[in-house]
């Protein structure tokens, strides 16, 4: 199997665009696609200050990667959660990568812990307010990654979610007719109102596999591991189901979701825009002067319950 571009030996074939490539071709193709995603959502200049969320995980630091070789002023923000050995090893990777790759472009790494600052593990957290874990780990780095971006004077906070997870997020809405969260599916959400900043998705022209082929090609060490709190989410059920259509039928899972994004774009409609309703919507938090719906936000009510419940 040849590159499909110089015709040397391939190295990565990918059925989606009927082509293969070597890993120099392969690495061009990769940062091609973030281009093209940053270039054709506005997503951000070069001018602008970046922050990226990372986890440890493939997709967040192929992300820091990409924008940093790119020349991007991308620095990141890791949460440890505090869930046992896991933490321990995803906290791991991202210094090594911190130190060993970012460094040398002059990226900064913030850390917040969460045993520290919200005075328990998410497990332990999760238990105290009754909610699932997932969703208390949710609200929890929402909350920490904008309030970091804004106190920090970030103009734009990235986060690592590929085509897999976006497809998989829009069969989820879909279903259930979620027409809120459709609405805020796009890949780049402008910061609506002073408070919260802009948030942007630069991977979703890319696929888990491809993601996780170039970690491998250029010796990203991530922790392969799925966090253990995602057993039986939903969302791995859907992404199961579009796998197998994928298999099938390669290209599903990009002409799902951009044709998804291109009928949104089209479409005209008197209605306000997201930005206009959460500008009417929101005020802020009475506790922490974020902005929310509510009197109290999320987080504050959350870590407002856990407290109560600790102490009786």
């Amino acid at each position: 199997m040849n590159c499909t571009k110089c015709k040397t030996k391939a190295v990565m074939k990918l059925p989606r665009h009927n082509a293969a490539f070597c890993k120099a071709c392969f690495n061009g193709f990769v940062h091609d696609q973030v281009g093209k995603a940053i270039k054709s959502q506005k997503m951000f200049s070069k001018d602008e200050r970046i922050l990226v969320a990372v986890s440890g995980g493939k997709d967040s630091l192929a992300l820091w990667d990409i924008l940093l070789k790119l020349g991007y002023k991308a620095d990141a923000l890791y949460v440890d959660l505090g869930i046992g050995s896991y933490s321990e090893q995803s906290h791991a990777k991202v210094i090594r990568f911190a130190e060993t790759v970012a460094a040398a472009h002059g990226a900064t790494l913030h850390v917040h812990t969460v045993e520290q600052e919200e005075g328990a593990g998410i497990r332990e957290l999760a238990m105290l307010v009754h909610r699932p874990t997932c969703s208390t780990c949710g609200t929890i780095k929402r909350y920490q990654f904008n309030r970091a971006a804004i106190e920090h004077h970030y103009d734009v906070m990235a986060t690592g979610h590929n085509l897999d997870d976006e497809a998989a997020r829009l069969l989820g809405n879909v279903l259930h007719w979620q027409e809120e969260y459709l609405d805020k599916q796009a890949p780049s959400l402008p910061a609506s109102v002073d408070g919260f900043a802009k948030k942007v998705k630069p991977l979703y022209r890319l696929t888990e596999r491809e993601l996780a082929a170039y970690a491998v090609l250029n010796k990203i060490d991530y922790i392969v591991e799925e966090c253990p709190m995602a057993k039986g989410a939903r969302t791995l059920l859907y992404k199961e189901v579009l796998n197998r259509l994928e298999t099938e039928s390669p290209g599903t899972k990009q002409t799902f979701y951009w044709g998804f994004l291109e009928k949104q774009q089209r479409r005209e409609s008197p209605s306000p825009t997201m930005a206009e309703r959460d500008q009417s919507a929101l005020r802020p938090c009475a506790t922490c002067g974020q902005p929310t719906t509510a009197e109290v936000c999320s987080y504050c009510k959350l870590m407002a319950r856990a407290k109560t419940s600790s102490l009786s």
